[in-house]
């Protein structure tokens, strides 16, 4: 919809409305009132229907993509009324509706219809526009309501639409007296109804298909043109206007209308016009302006084609090249080296440093175990060795291992007592090994004799885990056995379940006998297998009517340690065919394998073939772009190519990309924990990481850099590392790659895709495009020299299972339930209910997904419902009879058959008579018949009910969650992340389920006399042991720890050990939570882990409920969260010991977190099918789950059908060349001195193809912008004639990730705006610094205020004490950015003008949707001459703006804004707004307001305020302001280089922060040097330091005067040989001399960093 009512400008400020005197303020205010109500009526009508909707009036276009505000519905908004009962009524409804109408609708018959057609189409070419005027028109005539004149004007109309073309009808707009135009509006009104009617009429459509008459009722009525005609036939008389031609068609109309047309009618007497109107006015184009001179020879090759006249004179005199006269050139600002190489630290300042490594590397390593399944000791990496078989051959002891066979093995030496000699070595062996076998069976039988006394179910599960711990010696020769003995047990569960009735046991019947047939098909390759197991186990497939598993015959035999105990007689059949059994229930324990193969490369698993292709091509040095959903085993594919670097040599690199912090750490710490290597020289590592806010390693020094995108732009793009670390890259990892459709930092990966200067590696799960995208991806490489090849895998290692959940009504807690045996699923637990995939397809316009996946029992179950309403004219195929299955289904069986069912299924759905929507609506009867449980009861049982029912609201996320994770925990269904993208009701639901369990827990305490004896008995426990041992006890006290062994002997430790394994209480803590009332698996992390946890997380000022809910296992995590709280969170959970994670979208992004179960709990505008995809991916662990399962928590059927059948988001790219790029890529030039790097990387960049703008024709385009571009550059100073960076060119391409904003900075600067703004910075500091404030805030960090209608002024603006509209620009800062907005206009309005020129000659007639033609051809026969338009005297057609555009009225060539020349310039020129160096002023060119949060922020520091009255969501304020600080820290930065301050702290701009990441850093570094006893820590080192933990410190010291002066001879050499280009004759004098200039930017330095002091101060405040 176009708004919700609301007004973005109140009335009483319109000026449309207060300037027009004869209107009615009050009138207009009813009306206003009552179109709101309509709008927001519809909408939530709309979302009442299960609809979203798009509110376009605040649309913004960034880059290629189009952001707007969706409304979207939730549970809740059904049950609350949006409007007022007394307002939302039908009357006022209709009364709107009707009342503004003049006339009705006249209603046309079929026959009428007929006729007219008939009798037209004998002379006239007919169109539907055509014949809808003549019915329209006759219907309007018979209801005696047709003014004969009004009736010409339409035909006349009709006509010249038909034979005109579209750029011919541009005509001014005559004014005219009111009673004229309430009389045109009048009929104009009745013609668009009746034929709206026509149209709606039941014969309608098939009329016009029978007579095949081109739809073009799109160009129905131009009120403009009928205007003009219709004046025209007022005032001039009929001779003068119709040409002979246009005479003729009117007769021949107005007599098949049966209406006789006066042609020759006289001009009335009296004129309607109120005023003469000169209908041939000329437009004013846009003046061009002359293109200033360049030339430079690398980018000279490339713009060839391109066609300009250049300015033959010099550059423009005026004062913005006076400001920065012989100030400095950008280029020769001295480079900041590193402040803190070459110090000479303490002995006190190295042990700080050195202790401050080893933690953060002793950090790293912890957290490497959890990623890699490590579980106490150290790590032990691979050592990786270069050359490894040239080293071999010169090591003694492996050259012996490789030695060639000896003499006597080949038989050259005397075979004499070999024999005998191989006889006692074969009975050795054997003795050997049946001394082995015995052991090993002894050992076995007491392990045995231990696991009969345990439950059956904890039986089973201890001897898997003793089956999966078994070594290999002893796995050969008990497998076989053990795994037996699991059968039997299972076999023992299956007999009791088989005689319950409950109906929880009925159902779990069922998966024990799936675990029950998947024990017996493990059997026949396991080793140790005897005649009497094989016998056995035949004898249960018959008992069990089970598929033979395909047992092997055996000879070998021995007796069994235990007694089978089978009583088969018990046992019952499974009830159903074999095929019916196996995909019904044993579809999650199918064999998996998929062309799996051993294969030399890969040590850990056999790969699946298109794994083994993935590494043929890297071996082959080619670029891969692998497709293949999560958990598929796209992780070894980057580790294989980092090996293959590290192999190489010692200088080669791979660069690893990843989206997130969160991601680039793991990634580092996966690295750590797997690779080591030796290197000959210092300052080398395996490994760095590097982002923004921090460094471990050196990233110049090391062969394996993780960071992320914009990072690696830096470094690329960075002239010192042109001729050396950019030139050994050797492969570069772009993980997550469809980020690159990303709107606000996807440029930023298809740029570093365009500059990669190796092979890539490009990974991702969720493409919707991938054909496309690895189309324009292999184009790019092979333009670089590179070959690519996609490898695509669809199938998930373990299907996911989604369920709806419906919370009870009633809710009693006391204790987690125990958990199910060997069920999968969620399947029959009361408020569960399964959706299949298939139900999801309720909009069949939409289509089918490509990866809408099918398990086993979907597939079955689609096709019992398809063959049960099949057609004669719809048949289901009998091959797809799933009897034709093999007896022992695998999942590749089950592939092909989803394929086939699938393609069916499609074509039914292409197919309106098909049955698809009967079986759509089969397989949607769970969700559609699913009812809230009356009441829940955790645990059942004979106590009594230790808390209270709680009554649980539907859509109460907060109090309904603990239920469902009851549920989880009775299917065993834990772990799991709970997905909710409001960071604040992340950890209100964790709160909530906190207080929840300890409620709960304090009542049981209170009721529970079994805890209230074991206190009593731990109680007397303490008593006892004080007695027995009171000097240890006093000791342990005295030192914290009751385990203190100093000053006891090793017999008493030994004694005190014993004791405490018989004695329940050593162990136990009362204040520990209670079993039951927590979720934490204790057995998963000691107490020392916890403890150290603890420690950390307390001095960082964790707040308490965060930790305890640690301790009750569970966690939160977001992106607002202490980065050592979330590696605390990601360590505990993949340990096991955190079972229930609450999250945001953080956990989703390539973050190694598998789960069991996925709960996207509530509703949100950013879950999208993209992020749906990425966070389900997390359910199912590979070698943990079998079936993972998503549920559904509090969300509308309509949104989950809608997130299951919605297709993955085209990748569509962006416009890459922006103008700071441009800017960054002419220093990258210069400053290598044109290196080879620098010129492949912009040769690369200008000559390959675009992901959104490909072809030839659009890489002219992107050339012309190019040259423009430049053109900007030079005219604001910032680049010389030659192509070297002038003045501030550093500060506004450091400012890169701002675009718009730096350049307008630039402009203020170079006016001398912050100069005067300045200059009182020491005598008015406070008002300086405020007014500083509000022009900052204006040019960054900008929000626009799209609630700035009278509503929200009136309830949230008026009543608010904070800032909430942004105060306007000073007035001198307005006029400046309002004439730098004027020049660029005109540069890119002659952009254009010269594109459309060289490039386009196509007729602009096209729509660009439905691709329909408006208007004639130039080539059509019989069209409209001249004479038929020219007595309407149309004004010439416009050249760069759409013809569309300009028959609305709006103009021609001459535009008003940048956003006006973009928003109608013609079609074939791509122009993109965020493209253009331009900020819109407010409120002149703009009317919406800024939100002044930033300005409010600065002046109260107040957090609450930002989001009560400026509308910030909380989780978003921290990054807002932390990016903010970064651009202060950045234009301090630039200022203090421009300048050359010798102590400014000024460093390499790598290492600027934000002041919440520098806050961040200094806590772990406090923490770090706190932790080793050595006090405060303020710096760190680096050069050969092996890890650094954060940047060099800003504020550190400056370099010495000796390096300066280096720099400065480099510089001046630079100068000599650079010519000085500012446009101005060398006499010409500014009005500043060079010290006063230097006096005013050292203002300028000096009012911002006050005012980055002043802020950082109240932001580090707000979050201390």
């Amino acid at each position: 919809m176009t708004h919700d009512g609301a007004h973005a400008v109140p009335l009483e400020n319109d000026v449309r409305i207060t300037n027009d005197e004869t209107q009615d303020i009050d009138f207009i205010r009813k009306q206003e009132f009552r179109r709101r109500l309509i709008f927001r009526a519809t909408i939530f009508r709309f979302i009442d229907l299960g609809y979203n909707v798009a509110l376009i009036d605040g649309l913004e276009w960034l880059d290629t993509k189009i952001m707007t505000q969706v409304v979207e519905g939730t549970k809740k908004a059904k049950t609350i009324p949006f409007l007022d009962d007394k307002c939302f009524t039908p009357k006022v409804i209709t009364e709107y509706t009707y009342e503004q109408c003049s006339g009705l609708a006249c209603k046309a018959s079929e026959d009428d219809a007929q006729s007219l057609l008939h009798e037209a189409l004998g002379d006239y070419e007919v169109t539907e526009r055509v014949l809808l005027t003549l019915v329209t028109l006759s219907a309007i005539s018979k209801s005696n309501r047709l003014d004969p004149q009004m009736v010409l004007a339409s035909l006349i109309q009709m006509i010249l639409i038909t034979d005109t073309g579209l750029t011919s009808r541009r005509l001014d707009l005559p004014a005219l007296d009111k009673g004229k135009q309430n009389e045109i509006n009048g009929f104009l009104s009745t013609f668009a109804r009746t034929s709206h009617r026509v149209l709606q009429e039941l014969f309608w459509k098939d009329l016009c298909k029978d007579n095949s008459l081109q739809c073009d009722v799109v160009d129905l009525i131009d009120g403009r043109l009928f205007i003009n005609i219709w004046v025209r036939l007022e005032s001039v008389p009929l001779d003068q206007i119709l040409s002979p031609r246009l005479r003729k068609k009117l007769e021949g109309f107005g007599k098949i209308l049966s209406t006789p047309l006066s042609l020759s009618r006289q001009v009335s007497s009296s004129p309607s016009l109120d005023q003469s109107v000169d209908m041939a006015a000329n437009p004013s184009s846009q003046q061009r302006i002359a293109i200033l001179s360049f030339s430079h020879s690398v980018f000279d090759q490339h713009m060839k084609p391109i066609s300009i006249t250049v300015r033959p004179s010099r550059e423009p005199t005026g004062k913005s090249a006076k400001v920065f006269r012989e100030v400095s050139h950008w280029h020769n600002a001295k480079k900041r080296l590193d402040p803190k190489a070459g110090q000479t630290l303490s002995e006190r300042d190295k042990a700080r440093a050195l202790r401050r490594n080893q933690f953060f590397m002793a950090e790293m390593i912890s957290y490497a175990a959890s990623l890699t399944g490590v579980t106490g000791g150290s790590l032990d990496p691979e050592l990786i060795t270069v050359s490894e078989d040239t080293k071999a051959a010169k090591d003694p002891e492996r050259a012996k291992e490789n030695r060639i066979p000896t003499k006597q093995q080949k038989g050259q030496a005397s075979t004499k007592g070999a024999s005998s000699k191989k006889s006692i070595i074969a009975a050795n062996v054997a003795a050997k090994e049946g001394k082995a076998a015995e052991s090993a069976i002894g050992s076995w039988e007491k392990v045995r004799l231990a696991l009969d006394a345990e439950r059956l179910q904890s039986r089973y599960r201890k001897t898997k885990t003793y089956l999966r711990d078994l070594k290999d010696e002893k796995k050969e020769i008990l497998e076989a056995e053990v795994t037996f003995y699991m059968l039997c047990t299972l076999l023992k569960v299956y007999r009791i379940l088989g005689k319950s009735t409950d109906r929880q046991a009925i159902h779990q019947i069922d998966g024990v006998t799936a675990l029950l047939f998947s024990t017996m098909r493990s059997i026949p390759t396991a080793r140790g297998l005897t005649k009497t197991i094989v016998d056995n186990v035949k004898l249960i497939t018959k008992a069990l009517k089970l598929p033979d598993p395909g047992l092997p015959s055996v000879e070998m035999d021995r007796k069994l340690a235990f007694d089978p105990d089978l009583h088969l007689s018990e046992l019952k059949s499974i009830g159903s065919s074999y095929h019916e059994f196996q995909l019904l229930h044993y579809g999650p324990y199918m064999d998996r394998n998929l062309d799996s193969a051993p294969d030399s490369r890969v040590k850990s698993f056999n790969p699946d073939g298109w794994q083994r292709k993935v590494l043929d091509e890297l071996d082959a040095e080619r670029s891969i772009f692998v497709v293949a959903p999560t958990s598929a085993g796209k992780t070894f594919i980057s580790f294989y190519a980092m090996e293959r670097i590290l192999r190489r040599n010692d200088d080669s690199v791979l660069v690893y990309v990843a989206p997130t912090k969160a991601l680039v750490n793991q990634i580092g710490a996966e690295i750590q924990a797997r690779f080591k290597k030796q290197y000959k020289y210092a300052g080398k590592s395996v490994w760095a990481i590097h982002t923004r806010d921090y460094r471990i390693n050196n990233p110049a020094g090391c062969q394996i850099l993780v960071t992320v995108p914009h990072i690696l732009q830096i470094m690329l793009l960075s002239s010192s590392n042109a001729k050396s670390w950019s030139k050994k890259i050797r492969c570069i990892i772009f993980d997550e790659i469809h980020c690159i459709g990303q709107a606000e930092d996807g440029v930023v990966w298809e740029q570093l895709l365009l500059l990669a200067p190796c092979p890539i590696i490009a990974l991702s799960a969720t493409v919707g495009n991938p054909e496309q995208f690895n189309s324009w991806l292999t184009s790019t490489q092979r333009s670089s020299g590179f070959d690519l090849t996609m490898i695509t895998h669809q199938h998930r290692y373990s299907d996911l299972r989604k369920f709806i959940y419906s919370p009870p009504k009633k809710f009693i807690f006391n204790g987690l339930p125990e958990r199910s045996f060997a069920t999968l699923g969620l399947d029959g637990l009361e408020g569960l209910a399964f959706v299949h995939p298939v139900a999801s397809l309720v909009n069949k316009s939409r289509g089918m997904p490509q990866d809408l996946s099918l398990e086993a029992r979907d597939c079955l179950m689609l096709w019992n419902t398809m063959c049960r309403y099949q057609t004669p004219d719809f048949p289901v195929d009998e091959g797809l009879d799933p009897r034709r299955l093999p007896q022992i289904i695998r999942k590749v069986d089950i592939i092909e058959w989803e394929k086939n069912l699938k393609a069916l299924l499609k074509a039914w759905m292409q197919q309106d008579e098909s049955p698809f929507d009967k079986v759509v609506e089969e397989l949607s009867k769970p969700i559609e018949d699913i009812k809230r449980p009356q009441s829940y009861t955790s645990q059942e049982g004979d106590d009594p009910a230790t808390t209270e029912a709680m009554s649980i609201e539907e859509d109460d996320l907060y109090q309904s969650t603990l239920p469902l994770l009851c549920k989880l925990q009775q299917r065993d269904a834990l772990p799991a992340i709970l997905f909710n993208y409001d960071r604040a009701k992340c950890e209100g639901i964790c709160k909530v389920i906190m207080m929840q369990l300890k409620k709960a827990e304090a009542a049981y305490k209170e009721a529970s006399s079994a805890w209230k004896a074991k206190v009593r008995g731990y109680e007397q426990y303490l008593k006892d042991k004080k007695k027995q041992n009171p000097t240890k006890a006093a000791a342990a006290k005295k030192k914290g720890k009751l385990n203190d062994d100093e000053g006891t002997s090793k017999a008493d430790r030994m004694q005190d050990a014993a004791s405490s394994e018989a004695n329940p209480y050593e162990n136990f803590d009362p204040d520990a939570a209670v079993t039951g009332f927590h979720f934490a698996n204790v057995a998963k992390a000691t107490k020392d882990e916890l403890a150290a946890i603890h420690k950390e997380l307390t001095w960082r000022g964790l707040q308490p409920w965060l930790m305890e809910s640690l301790t009750r296992g569970i966690g939160v995590h977001h992106a607002g969260m202490n980065r050592k709280y979330r590696q605390a969170v990601e360590m505990l959970f993949r340990k096991g010991f955190l079972r229930v994670v609450i999250a945001t979208g953080t956990l989703a992004l390539g973050i190694n977190m598998p789960c069991a179960t996925v709960v996207f709990s509530g509703d949100s505008v950013f879950l999208t099918a993209l992020n749906f995809r990425q966070a389900a991916g997390r359910a199912g662990r590979r070698g943990f789950d079998l079936l993972g399962n998503v549920v559904f928590q509090n969300m509308t059927t309509a949104k989950v059908c809608r997130l299951l059948s919605s297709r993955l988001p085209d990748l569509t790219g962006h416009f890459p060349v922006t103008t700071t790029l441009v800017l960054r890529l002419f220093t990258l030039l210069h400053e290598s001195g044109d290196s080879k790097f620098a010129v492949d990387a912009i040769n690369s960049l200008l000559s390959q193809p675009r992901l959104y703008l490909d072809g030839p024709a659009f890489k002219d385009q992107v050339l012309h912008h190019l040259r423009f571009s430049i053109e900007y550059l030079r005219r604001h100073d910032l680049l010389s004639a030659k192509g070297v960076p002038l003045n501030f060119a550093g500060l506004t391409s450091h400012l890169y990730y701002t675009e718009n904003s730096s350049f307008a900075l630039n402009a203020l600067i170079k006016e001398g705006f912050f100069h005067e703004l300045c200059a009182d910075i020491d005598t008015a500091e406070s008002r300086v610094l405020r007014d500083l404030m509000v022009v900052m805030a204006h040019l960054f960090g900008r929000r626009p205020c799209k609630h700035s209608d009278q509503e929200y002024i009136e309830d949230i603006v008026k009543t608010s004490p904070s800032v909430v509209f942004l105060p306007e620009l000073p007035g001198s800062a307005s006029r400046v950015l309002q004439q730098h907005n004027k020049q660029t206009l005109q540069i890119f309005s002659t952009y254009v003008q010269t594109f459309v020129e060289q490039h386009i000659h196509d007729v602009d007639n096209t729509l660009p949707l439905t691709g329909l033609s408006i208007g004639s051809s130039a080539d059509s026969k019989d069209r409209a001459t001249e004479s038929d338009m020219s007595f309407l005297k149309p004004l010439l057609p416009t050249q760069i703006r759409s013809p569309f555009v300009a028959l609305s009225g709006h103009g021609d060539d001459d535009f008003k804004s940048i956003s006006d020349l973009c928003h109608t310039v013609r079609n074939g020129v791509f122009l993109e707004e965020n493209a253009i160096p331009h900020l819109d002023v407010y409120p002149d060119e703009v009317a919406t307001p800024l939100n002044a949060y930033l300005y409010d922020f600065y002046m109260h520091g107040d957090i609450e305020a930002l989001e009560r009255a400026n509308g910030v969501r909380k989780s978003d304020v921290w990054f807002l302001l932390n990016d903010f600080s970064l651009v202060l820290a950045t234009i301090q930065t630039s200022l203090a280089n421009f300048m050359k301050i010798p102590d400014s702290g000024s460093g390499d701009m790598e290492d600027l922060i934000g002041g919440g990441d520098e806050g961040n850093n200094k806590d772990e570094d406090q923490f770090a040097a706190i932790d080793s006893g050595y006090g405060s820590a303020t710096s760190s080192v680096q050069g050969d330091s092996p890890v650094t933990s954060t940047l060099p410190n800003r504020s550190g010291g400056g370099k010495k005067k000796k390096v300066e002066e280096s720099w400065e001879e480099e510089a001046d050499k630079d100068i000599e040989a650079e010519e000085w280009d500012d446009g101005e004759s060398e006499d010409d004098e500014g009005p500043q001399t060079s010290a006063e200039l230097e006096q005013g930017f050292l203002r300028i330095y000096k009012a911002v960093s006050k005012l980055k002091v002043e802020f950082d101060t109240k932001f580090r405040a707000m979050f201390a």
